[in-house]
């Protein structure tokens, strides 16, 4: 039997990149695959396929991860269109860097918003569901930056900081419900977006990187399927760094 078989993900931001690899790693298990982004596009519907391969149910919804009414909503049509919602990845972000001194009010607003405050909305909307089925497991994607911080990215570093203590709070408050919450905290990950950077710049990244390279989206995953399963089922309120050893 695979180990998520009959369980039902929700997994924001994930028609591509981290939680596209999240996505598929789940349904490689058994996981059936609700996932949201900000639209559903051609990339989307592509995820949503490449997903129903695997011989799961899929689905994706355009959902505003940052706006409340519209994450009670979706959760609410994700629950009555799958059963159950097991596991909640909250994957959803974005970056807008900045030096703290140049940095505008609307580029930390934004970015507390997409990362940080979807994280309340979805856990908000979806833990008196996993309440009454006295099971969940919540994961919050993190960063090393969110414990270790960094230059330029205060705002980006504060919502991924912000991200772990949730994950702690909401372990300790729902523990006795038979909900876990953990963080996982990736270093440098190969993506459409880093895999942009000059070579130089990647070369110098790897150079603090023990391991002496990036990790991949699959790395990622893998961490998130053994907290979505019963492999972590006394596994809660913890930070994983995913890093190479980049930040130990």
């Amino acid at each position: 039997m695979k180990l998520l078989e009959g369980k039902t993900a929700l997994i924001t931001g994930a028609a591509r990149g981290i939680g596209k690899a999240v996505a598929l790693k789940l349904a490689s298990e058994g996981a059936n695959i609700a996932f949201t982004d900000l639209v559903i596009d051609e990339n989307g519907k592509a995820t949503e396929a490449e997903i129903a391969a695997l011989g799961v149910k899929a689905k994706g919804y355009a959902s505003n991860a940052a706006n409340f009414e519209e994450t009670e909503k979706v959760v609410n049509q994700i629950k009555d269109d799958f059963g159950s919602i097991d596991i909640l990845v909250n994957n959803a972000g974005i970056t807008k860097d900045g030096l703290m001194m140049r940095m505008s009010e609307s580029q930390w607003d934004a970015v507390i918003a997409v990362n940080l405050k979807s994280a309340f909305n979805f856990i908000h909307a979806c833990t008196p569901i996993m309440m009454r089925q006295r099971n969940g497991s919540i994961i919050n994607m993190a960063s090393v930056v969110g414990v270790h911080g960094n230059a330029g990215q205060a705002n980006y570093s504060a919502s991924k900081a912000g991200m772990i203590g949730l994950a702690k709070s909401i372990a300790q408050e729902l523990g006795s419900r038979g909900i876990r919450a953990n963080a996982i905290a990736p270093g440098f990950i190969i993506t459409d977006m880093t895999a942009k950077l000059p070579d130089e710049v990647k070369a110098e990244w790897c150079k603090k990187i023990p391991l002496r390279r990036g990790g991949t989206p699959e790395d990622v995953a893998n961490i998130a399927l053994f907290l979505a399963s019963d492999l972590s089922s006394y596994v809660s309120g913890q930070v994983i760094q995913v890093d190479g050893g980049m930040n130990m």
